[in-house]
């Protein structure tokens, strides 16, 4: 009996062991590199921590053009890895495309949705988290002037740019919002020149404080505003130790827990397809607090974002989504 039993132990424990072995999981950046200190490197986070609690290594690979996006994704999968994470909504057409062609492999997408039985598409409430770090803004201005400057022209982007607009009127009624985004192609992603361009009229007009949604750009963003002694928000990763003292906060986008879960989910048989949107409830975006930016959180702003982060979980204080109308309330 206790020879069976040890059998049984042994053979449990050779087949978690082979279950590990076939997990190879595999992600593709956006084509803002995938050291941007913002999107992509929250996800390679999400990838890093992953490796270290389990010691399963993964794949990656940083697209710089559309066609090498898709081309990877074929790859991984045709190479047997599993699951294969496509980080971007540039990713959309060639995610329907791979995943039908490899039904028994697992894909998951950021910032878009594929409607697929291997799919799991995971997409956020960036309006709200751009709601709260615009309530910072326009209490923290006192030119009563902020601005905002985004990465490619694209509806998500705008999603960013209204919330960050309600928030900021919420805080300041009269306030003016400058806002530039930095091109129509994936370029814009990385031109950290031009986003320091776009930041410095803005601050010429008077804006005293800049939201960058914009990935590698958003570096010449806050950069700039250090050097004109601005305040600047930086986006998807925590920002604020780039320029401590300069940066008031950051919105943060939990990518790093799309990919996490995405890999932690398929090693545990665990899997599911299909849409999961987080928003401020899900802890899925938030605003940056830490020591970095301490100093500059007054109590008055403390308490008027934490209320509005409240009352958004509560339901009483609905955000606009851009993308719901491609409007945003004046």
């Amino acid at each position: 009996m206790k020879k069976s039993v040890l059998t049984l132990l042994a053979l449990a424990a050779m087949s978690a062991t082979a279950l590990a072995a076939d997990i190879k999981p595999a992600l593709v950046y956006g084509t803002g590199g995938k050291f941007d200190k913002s999107f992509n490197e929250a996800a390679y986070n999400g990838a890093e921590k992953f490796k270290a609690e389990t010691g399963i290594a993964y794949r990656d690979f940083e697209p710089t053009g559309d066609t090498q996006g898709e081309q990877a994704i074929r790859n991984f999968a045709s190479r047997g890895f599993n699951p294969v994470v496509a980080v971007s909504f540039a990713w959309t057409s060639a995610i329907e495309k791979v995943a039908a062609e490899y039904p028994d492999t697992k894909f998951i997408i950021v910032d878009a949705v594929v409607d697929k039985p291997n799919v799991r598409s995971v997409v956020y409430k960036e309006h709200e988290g751009s709601y709260l770090v615009g309530v910072l803004a326009g209490l923290a201005s006192k030119s009563g002037k902020v601005g905002f400057v985004g990465g490619m022209d694209i509806p998500l982007i705008r999603k960013f740019e209204c919330g960050y607009e309600q928030g900021a009127r919420a805080a300041k009624a009269d306030i003016e919002v400058f806002q530039n985004m930095t091109g129509t192609t994936g370029a814009a992603w990385n031109d950290p020149v031009r986003g320091g361009e776009l930041t410095k009229n803005q601050i010429d007009q008077g804006a005293d404080v800049v939201y960058a949604a914009a990935g590698a750009t958003g570096l010449g963003v806050l950069q700039t505003a250090a050097d004109n002694q601005k305040f600047s928000i930086g986006v998807d990763s925590n920002q604020n130790y780039l320029h401590p003292g300069s940066v008031l906060t950051s919105m943060v986008k939990r990518v790093d827990l799309a990919v996490y879960n995405a890999f932690t989910d398929t090693k545990g048989d665990k899997f599911t397809p299909g849409v999961q949107e987080l928003g401020v409830k899900e802890d899925g975006v938030t605003w940056a607090y830490d020591d970095n930016n301490k100093p500059l959180i007054t109590p008055e702003m403390l308490a008027a974002v934490e209320k509005a982060k409240a009352d958004i979980i509560a339901g009483t204080v609905k955000v606009h989504d851009y993308m719901s109308d491609n409007s945003c309330p004046k």
